[in-house]
């Protein structure tokens, strides 16, 4: 698993780097995705989680939740065109799970891309994330995560 500047980014996982969200394929024409541990450090605290109900399209480059953070409310924007199948409820209930375990219960929504072959191909798999993420981090003058 790439650690970068202390920030976990599992291998496992496929990455939109410049919108820190992270994407896990389920196996089942769903996909799973959250904020990614950078996204989470340099935010803080998360104190509201609103995604989008089960049945809405997405379109590329839109959102499918609104984060709110102490200072900062924005999209969690998705990588491509799908249909939201599930928001997390516990996320909902208790935003603070994405700072203690964004790649575990802290995951954001389950989607049904329209055209997964297409969206992985733009998509960074974490076995090669490790330099756009420093890249990232340098533009953004981010420390890491501690």
């Amino acid at each position: 698993m790439p650690v970068i500047r202390g920030c976990n980014l599992p291998d496992d996982l496929l990455y939109d780097v410049e919108n820190n969200i992270w994407y896990h394929d389920n196996g089942d024409g769903t996909v799973t995705l959250g904020m990614s541990a950078v996204a989470a450090a340099m935010a803080g605290q998360i104190v509201a989680f609103t995604p989008k109900k089960a049945g809405r399209s997405v379109e590329r480059g839109k959102s499918c939740a609104t984060i709110e953070y102490g200072t900062w409310v924005g999209p969690a924007k998705i990588a491509f065109d799908a249909e939201v199948v599930e928001a997390n409820a516990a996320l909902v209930a208790n935003p603070k799970i994405a700072n203690a375990d964004s790649y575990g219960q802290g995951w954001m929504v389950k989607v049904r891309p329209k055209d997964w072959a297409a969206a992985k191909a733009g998509l960074v798999p974490g076995t090669a994330v490790a330099a756009p993420y420093e890249a990232k981090m340098t533009a953004d003058k981010f420390a890491g995560c501690a």
